[in-house]
């Protein structure tokens, strides 16, 4: 099968239309002003002068991670040329737990980069050893640093009551220049989709960070346009109908002008072109990309989670259908105390409130979910905020299909009622 000769693929770079590949300047749409703002933050380092920290902020698939990332390799490059080092440590945080594990990712990338060994286990060292090391390969390997945290808003740490994971590394990152525990220059660019992310940062490592913001709002439907016509050489000249990108373009939109989803569905429809050995990429292509896009990321995924996944989900998505309040984002506490009602009912067994956030944050790897952290205000305490994508009832009723759980949904008006109630009780605290 491996070897036999079908028809030719409709790519021919297929690598353009990768969400995470660095591209080059002039395919970037619709981003001049942040494009400008970023790279004027980031000259000084060419200068030997120390830039500023940076905080890019604005919804999911809007251009921080490509915009960041364009600009920063073009200044190894430069660097390069002068006979100087500018070292770039990129990390995602969301799927890191805790500061201890934040800065051993960070070593770990440091290391990689500049092709030393770790130095320092995962386990059984201080997270105080483990910042030695990552000073210690950044001083010996790089004249000038930047540190790039993209999902900041998701390092939390473990402890809900104590200062959030993400505030003492900014802290830390951002003042080790001043404190000569980096003796080159050092920037932070702090990436997220909460525009309220500095509300939750410790007053010192607001001061230590002290960032240039730059705000990045949802592509348009032109844009989303003009972004894929740049990308349309990852396919062969002949392969593209002409419909395909204006529809692709469109369906996007409608998500939020999220332009990752765009490139995926454009490459999805790719893809199904070839599994079907068609010579070009037509409508059709895209509106079945489109569809099973919807179905697998929000439905399938439901399918192999556990009973106690499933109860939590069910749960939180149950919030955000009943409730009367607009919009469908859920407090973490009207969540728990529905799904201990849900546990109740079921007579199944019933988590702790920090395993139920737990699990209910792993789906946001999932995309079923984002996930944010929200303050009650003075004494009152921080909490997680979950907010679906999709449709919370698609997933309601996938759930169900479950015969463990099919009898919870009987009990539909109950329910809708216990949600109100706990969502009253939530917002008169």
């Amino acid at each position: 099968m491996l070897n036999e000769d079908g028809g030719g693929s409709v790519f021919v770079n297929r690598d353009l239309v990768e969400p995470d590949t660095i591209i080059d300047e002039e395919r970037i749409v619709g981003r001049d002003d942040q494009l400008e703002s970023v790279v004027s933050f980031l000259k000084p380092t060419l200068q030997g002068n120390r830039p500023p920290n940076m905080l890019l902020y604005g919804p999911a698939g809007t251009g921080k991670s490509l915009i960041i990332g364009a600009v920063t390799q073009q200044i190894v490059e430069l660097c390069k040329s002068k006979g100087e080092s500018f070292g770039v440590v990129d990390i995602n945080c969301q799927p890191i737990n805790t500061l201890d594990q934040a800065v051993y990712e960070l070593v770990q990338t440091v290391a990689k980069d500049v092709g030393a060994e770790v130095g320092v286990p995962e386990t059984g060292v201080s997270t105080k050893r483990k910042y030695r090391r990552l000073y210690e390969l950044i001083n010996t390997h790089y004249d000038s640093v930047i540190f790039i945290l993209d999902e900041i808003d998701l390092l939390v740490g473990r402890r809900a009551n104590d200062e959030p994971a993400y505030s003492k590394l900014l802290y830390q990152l951002s003042r080790a220049s001043n404190t000569n525990e980096i003796e080159g220059r050092v920037s932070v660019a702090a990436l997220t989709n909460d525009p309220k992310f500095m509300e939750d940062i410790d007053g010192r490592a607001e001061s230590s960070f002290n960032p240039r913001d730059v705000y990045f709002p949802d592509y348009d439907a032109n844009q989303l346009r003009e972004i894929l016509q740049n990308r349309r050489d990852a396919f062969r000249p002949d392969a593209l109908s002409d419909d395909v990108i204006p529809l692709v373009a469109a369906f996007a939109a409608q998500s939020h002008g999220d332009a990752r989803k765009a490139i995926d569905l454009f490459r999805g429809a790719g893809d199904l072109a070839d599994e079907r050995s068609d010579d070009s990429v037509e409508e059709h292509h895209v509106r079945e990309s489109q569809e099973e896009i919807d179905k697998d990321r929000s439905l399938k995924l439901v399918e192999g989670l556990t009973t106690q996944k499933k109860i939590s989900l069910y749960a939180t998505a149950a919030v955000a259908h009943y409730s009367k309040r607009s919009g469908s984002s859920v407090p973490s506490p009207v969540g728990f105390k529905v799904y201990q009602w849900v546990t109740d009912e079921l007579d199944a067994d019933q988590m702790t409130r920090e395993t139920y956030v737990k699990y209910v944050k792993e789906l946001s790897t999932y995309g079923l979910i984002s996930t944010s952290r929200k303050s009650r205000g003075r004494g009152g305490g921080m909490y997680m905020e979950f907010t679906f994508t999709g449709d919370p009832t698609g997933i309601m009723k996938r759930i169900t299909e479950d015969t463990r759980l099919e009898s919870i949904a009987e009990q539909e008006e109950l329910l809708r009622t216990v949600v109100n109630a706990q969502l009253k009780d939530f917002h008169q605290d």
